[in-house]
């Protein structure tokens, strides 16, 4: 950190995301109705010390505040996602009033401030009833995505500009659906294809239903990418052979390209069938990658650390193994802290889709470190390393037009509840005292000058 950040250019946006369940609380409020995460926080041994967003940061009783911290920091954009079931309750039927008002007084406080609002459709918040009937295996979730995205746009679209469908579908499919460590909390394979599917033919339809309502709207769909390399079983790259490359290869397949692939050439890649099984053609029906790959005007990349892959161990579930990659820092996750993975990434989808890719937007990146970190110095190193990795990959040809630090607040973090922090700002989780920590300082110094 003692070389100055490299000049960005002038319209580069610089942002701080967010999601509704994690920050918001007020989960009886408003008309809002449960959510798979409600349902999943009160079933003994799934979340830390049975911790729950019920109050979460409180941000709906204090988003003012919020919006203020935001402006101090002088971000150009913030990213937000928009509960499900504030806005129908069971995931079916008119919008909620109450909720949609909610979103509109955040939107309108956002523009008083000069920030533009981005709007997040789906942070993993699934209504319950949804869930009890099906969930995402159920294809018919993917109209009812749809038909809500439908109601959000004709509210919000004369306002908003930007917007995500889904966050991650990656993530809410292995983790709420193949080891069950997140909402629903279901496990195995025999679910895992059409739950992929589904999101990304709801996707598709969300993005038609947000142009009805929009003029020059961009749309797009924050996806998790991981740089893959493969490792031996002592987690470096020298010690790896054959079999621990072919399960890095069949491992990028399944988390970068199964995700991508579709919304962008029409096609799943060669070798999805080890997820999906043999009932793909009951599952992929006649015009759905039509729908999938509507043209997206930008792709949000959401990027924490790289992934060490190896050969799997006897009786694995999945064709390949995750040690801990050696030779690194790490995060409170133990998360290997590798910013030029970020690079790779970026670098990579440049490459792999040639005259395909849209401006790349990161929509999430940062780190999680036990309260206390004393002088905040390890997340300043951590966000200084991966702006310089983004810069990198921008002289190198990607175009990307912003970067969001995950996160701002201090928030429930899903099946870690309140033991791992994010936030550029401290909450004090008993009084909901916000205190911006050195990281906040530093971004908003970066930000004043970060651009040319």
């Amino acid at each position: 950190m003692s070389q100055p950040l490299p000049a960005f250019p002038e319209g580069f946006t610089w942002g701080v995301s967010t999601s509704a369940y994690q920050i918001e609380g007020a989960v009886t409020e408003g008309g809002r109705g449960p959510s798979i995460w409600d349902k999943f926080c009160r079933e003994p041994g799934r979340v830390q010390r049975g911790e729950t967003g019920d109050v979460a940061a409180d941000h709906y009783h204090r988003y003012a505040e919020d919006v203020g911290l935001m402006a101090d920091l002088g971000i150009g954009a913030y990213r937000f996602s928009i509960a499900w079931p504030r806005i129908q309750p069971t995931g079916t039927g008119p919008a909620n009033p109450a909720g949609l008002a909610f979103y509109d007084r955040l939107v309108d406080a956002l523009l008083e401030q000069g920030i533009d609002p981005i709007a997040t459709l789906f942070h993993w918040d699934m209504p319950q009833p949804l869930d009890d009937a099906g969930g995402w295996a159920n294809r018919d979730t993917a109209a009812r995505f749809g038909e809500y995205a439908d109601l959000v746009a004709a509210r919000l679209g004369d306002r908003v500009k930007l917007w995500i469908t889904l966050n991650e579908p990656v993530m809410h499919t292995y983790l709420g659906h193949m080891d069950g460590s997140h909402a629903p909390g279901r496990t195995g394979l025999d679910s895992a294809f059409p739950v992929v599917h589904h999101q990304l033919l709801g996707h598709g339809l969300a993005v038609a239903a947000i142009r009805r309502h929009t003029s020059g709207a961009g749309v797009s769909i924050a996806n998790n990418y991981t740089a893959v390399w493969a490792v031996g079983a002592d987690g470096t790259r020298d010690s790896a052979g054959d079999e621990d490359r072919a399960a890095a290869a069949g491992y990028d397949l399944l988390h970068n390209r199964l995700f991508t692939d579709p919304l962008l050439l029409g096609s799943y890649p060669p070798g999805y069938e080890m997820l999906a099984g043999a009932d793909v053609d009951s599952v992929v029906l006649d015009g759905d990658l039509r729908v999938i790959s509507t043209p997206l005007d930008w792709l949000g990349v959401n990027y924490y650390n790289p992934s060490g892959i190896g050969a799997p161990q006897p009786d694995a579930l999945m064709p390949f193994d995750a040690p801990p990659l050696a030779g690194f820092p790490t995060t409170g996750f133990d998360w290997p802290i590798a910013p030029d993975g970020l690079r790779e990434v970026l670098v990579g989808l440049h490459e792999r889709y040639p005259g395909k890719m849209p401006p790349i937007w990161i929509t999430e990146n940062g780190c999680a470190f036990p309260d206390g970190d004393g002088p905040d110095t390890d997340r300043i190193a951590y966000l200084d390393g991966h702006i310089r990795a983004v810069h990198a990959a921008m002289a190198a040809g990607v175009d990307v037009r912003g970067y969001f630090v995950w996160s701002l607040l201090d928030n429930f973090e899903w099946a870690e509840g309140y033991s791992q922090r994010f936030g550029l700002v401290r909450v004090d989780f008993d009084t909901q005292r916000r205190t911006p920590r050195a990281s906040f300082d530093w971004y908003r110094d970066l930000i004043r000058g970060g651009t040319q």
